[in-house]
């Protein structure tokens, strides 16, 4: 228990730290413009929502300079690997990486929408100013710019302007209205029923990013909320002048105004330019050759790609990103190598769940079609391999496996890597126990998995070390034909669906007997837990985790770990 408020706390910690900044950065900025004499008139026309418009910026600034650091997956890669800065919890951390990308980017969007309101209260007040009603100091403002050797304060030039028009001719409005439409369209399609219905949507629309540092980059270029110069204010003295208009062209110089220097631009540019980096990495990988050499086309829509690259180096748990030029110049999706390092090749297992991935299905020809032969498949670029949270299952002495559907994938590459492992006699690994539990509910889907579970079983007990991988199986959909089939089939020795020793159990683990289970046997432990699958059993896998790690640091303890891209 101990260890697992350690690894929440740190969460807790960066997600505080976060939050910290950025209501520092509002509180600073609001009371300086609030408060700072050269912006005294503009106050005078605006009132509090010129600091309410200023402080939203600089968050927005703040949040647009992080939201492209935990997407870049060269960074992660390279933190993770940097061991003696990342160990422990503060590596688990790295696995939340998508995590913080949408807490920055409710960030934005609140920042967003508090200085869209507040510039849209200015350019009413703006408006205002010019109108009939508008008397002594604002009325005088706003005329500052009709005569020559004027500066104006006020962009609204007359009370008939249309403002909208007006805006809307401006670096700041024009470059305003395609952050906000950009900001809108990426937000909307990022939700999880966008991306489940149509990833591609989710896809394409995400690349509004560019449009929206660009625009971010010039947005203050136009410099339209402008305030006191530095030599105005010496020759202006605004506590004498502010209430003595009639002094003004004898005692008082008429003041001067001008926009401050755009900085959104400062801001950003170092990740941006980090981003365009990684953006070169995976053009320079999508160079680089990618020969395939066997295709597979396993039951319930599952198909297995075997390819080479020049000087490709994996670890198990690591996923790529693939790429279709034939089907899309710029969609590149992600997919868990099912591969162990040890073998000569890097293997994916993709099911058609879209358009997508039913087209490099089709063009690879599954979907009942004849396979095609290596040379007249479509060309593919590979960009990878990056870390995720399944490499650190080595670094505890025992470690919790749990997959739910096509989430088993990951865990292919380790069980074929614990394979190599057991076939060399030399090879001493932290790692003694693994717990493997596969929820699924196809019984077809079995049929591409079990043979790998069937030789790793076959081995261990050819070596000695049957004890070394327990494997449960859940099946939870099935029929009554089913259940007729396994009745008359029954095999003491081999299990009737899998062909394998340990029988298939059928319904939902009692998670609470299984982690019981576990605490029992390694009651001084650490256990790593380990889960590829959807959010609710992810839920429920964490509160196993809280409820059974000891407050005692020397009782046993379990680390979550959840595989996402």
């Amino acid at each position: 228990m101990g260890c697992w408020i350690l690894n929440e706390s740190l969460s807790i910690i960066l997600v505080l730290s976060w939050l910290g900044v950025n209501l520092y950065l509002f509180i600073d900025t609001f009371y300086w413009y609030e408060e700072e004499e050269s912006f005294l008139y503009t106050r005078v026309l605006l009132g509090s929502t010129l600091a309410w418009a200023r402080a939203s910026a600089v968050c927005l600034n703040f949040n647009c300079m992080l939201i492209l650091l935990p997407v870049s997956r060269n960074l992660i890669s390279f933190m993770r690997g940097t061991s003696t800065c990342f160990r422990g919890p503060w590596r688990r951390q790295l696995d939340k990486n998508l995590k913080f990308h949408k807490l920055v980017a409710y960030g934005i969007v609140i920042n967003a929408t508090i200085h869209v309101v507040a510039h849209l209260f200015n350019l009413e007040h703006y408006h205002w100013s010019q109108s009939p009603e508008a008397e002594g100091l604002v009325a005088a403002l706003s005329k500052l710019g009709d005569t020559p050797n004027e500066t104006y304060l006020n962009p609204i030039r007359t009370f008939h302007t249309n403002t909208t028009t007006e805006l809307l001719t401006t670096i700041a409005g024009i470059t305003g209205l395609l952050i906000s439409l950009a900001l809108i369209l990426i937000m909307t399609s990022s939700t999880e029923l966008v991306r489940q219905v149509s990833y591609e949507l989710f896809w394409y629309t995400h690349h509004g990013f560019i449009v929206f540092f660009i625009g971010l980059a010039i947005h203050g270029a136009g410099r339209i909320v402008r305030g006191q110069t530095p030599e105005s204010l010496l020759r202006h003295n605004i506590t004498f002048c502010r209430d003595h208009l009639e002094e003004w062209q004898a005692r008082c110089p008429v003041p001067h105004f001008s926009g401050k220097e755009p900085s959104a631009w400062k801001w950003v540019l170092g990740p941006v330019v980090l981003y365009a980096c990684e953006r070169i990495i995976r053009f320079w990988r999508f160079q680089q050759e990618v020969i395939i050499t066997k295709v597979v086309s396993h039951p319930s829509g599952v198909l297995e790609l075997c390819m080479k690259k020049r000087d490709f180096k994996m670890a198990p748990g690591q996923y790529v990103l693939i790429q279709c030029p034939s089907i899309s110049m710029l969609e590149w999706h992600p997919f868990t190598l099912t591969s162990a390092p040890q073998e000569d090749f890097f293997s994916v297992h993709i099911r058609a769940a879209g358009d997508w991935t039913e087209a490099l299905c089709k063009a690879c020809g599954a979907e009942g079609q004849p396979l095609k032969e290596p040379w007249n498949l479509p060309r593919l670029a590979v960009d990878g391999p990056f870390g995720a949270a399944l490499t650190d299952v080595f670094h505890y002495p025992v470690s919790m496996c749990i997959a739910a559907g096509i989430g088993v994938t990951p865990f292919a590459a380790l069980l074929k890597s614990i394979w190599y492992q057991c076939c060399e006699a030399q090879t001493q690994c932290k790692l003694n126990k693994v717990y493997f539990y596969w929820i699924c509910r196809d019984p077809g889907a079995f049929e591409w998995f079990a043979d790998l579970l069937l030789s790793l079983e076959t081995k261990m007990s050819e070596q000695g070390k049957a004890h070394f991988l327990s494997y449960h199986i859940f099946l939870t959909g099935w029929d009554e034909n089913q259940a007729f089939h396994i009745a008359l089939h029954w095999d003491e020795n081999a299990d009737v669906i899998t062909g394998l020793r340990q029988k298939t159990f059928y319904g939902r683990p009692n998670w609470n007997h299984e982690f019981q289970q576990v605490a029992f046997s390694h009651p001084s432990s650490n256990i790593g837990v380990f889960f590829c699958g959807p959010k609710a059993l992810s839920k429920i896998l964490q509160r196993m985790c809280r409820l059974y790690s000891s407050a005692d640091p020397r009782g046993v303890h379990f680390y979550y770990n959840r595989e996402s891209f």
